[in-house]
């Protein structure tokens, strides 16, 4: 495996940023293990056939995440397919903003998280505060299913509800509101394995990329619990001007950056 791994490697340097993570994330999953686990333990052993086939997959630009079907998000691991974006570390910093806000506290009871897709940022909530129930809200079919999967897989169908819906959400007022909602411009260029793989409705909110951000902030108010905090993703260039939509209905809006330092995350009270 330490040959095929070069190799792979080798071959996987045009299409990935990371090309040597990639090679040992598909030959853990050709060989039914864990990334640990091959290097610690299996690198001088035979190379799995199933190997070729998921570099040439790669090599397609699909992404590793749909390949091995799985993708680590917070303290979870969540099944992901094609019709759900894949969760990225970036999206953490809404977690982290909320671990903050609720510092101190006994957290949040009631969790809604406005286009959950995977489920990811709801069920890292869950997992973050065992004592909360929440909802996931989408509109896709797809992704309820694999929202569903997810909370069945992690033990939380009791607490977590996924539900078919738009951005004015279910229930509540919640104590805390997550929501990473489409923010790319329509003609904004984007990698190739984002742009044919993970699903366009996820993706894309108008010419300025600021239509969903619009709809949310105006009808938000209802949504949010008094003393509540909604955590919404942002694009890296889009602090002020999505930051002056919610403080229009009225919101108080603080801002927090991801850990490369670059706005990910808008704090509205």
């Amino acid at each position: 495996m330490r040959d095929a791994l070069r190799a792979a490697t080798t071959q996987l340097d045009g299409v990935s940023d990371t090309p040597r993570l990639d090679a040992e994330l598909l030959m853990a999953h050709a060989l039914g293990s864990t990334r640990d686990a091959l290097i610690l333990r299996y690198l001088d052993d035979p190379t799995p056939p199933a190997v070729a086939d998921l570099v040439l997959r790669r090599l397609a630009h699909e992404p590793v995440a749909y390949i091995t079907g799985t993708r680590d998000f917070w303290t979870i691991t969540l099944h992901v397919a094609p019709g759900v974006l894949i969760p990225r570390p970036d999206s953490e910093t809404l977690i982290e903003a909320a671990v903050d806000y609720f510092d101190g506290t006994t957290g949040p009871r009631s969790v809604l998280d406005l286009g959950t897709g995977s489920g990811a940022l709801l069920l890292a909530a869950l997992a973050e505060w065992p004592q909360a129930t929440g909802i996931g809200i989408d509109a896709s079919e797809a992704a309820i299913a694999i929202a569903r999967d997810n909370a069945q897989r992690l033990g939380m169908t009791d607490r977590a509800q996924i539900l078919r819906g738009d951005w004015t959400g279910y229930g509540g007022p919640h104590d805390l509101i997550l929501c990473n909602p489409p923010y790319i411009g329509t003609d904004e260029p984007l990698p190739r394995d984002v742009a044919e793989w993970e699903p366009a409705t996820a993706l894309f909110a108008g010419a300025d990329g600021l239509d969903d951000y619009r709809q949310i902030a105006a009808v938000l108010r209802p949504q949010l619990a008094p003393g509540g905090v909604a955590c919404i993703e942002i694009g890296a260039t889009q602090a002020d001007s999505v930051g002056a939509l919610f403080a229009v209905h009225g919101f108080a809006v603080s801002l927090r950056n991801d850990l490369a330092g670059r706005a990910r995350c808008l704090i509205v009270t």
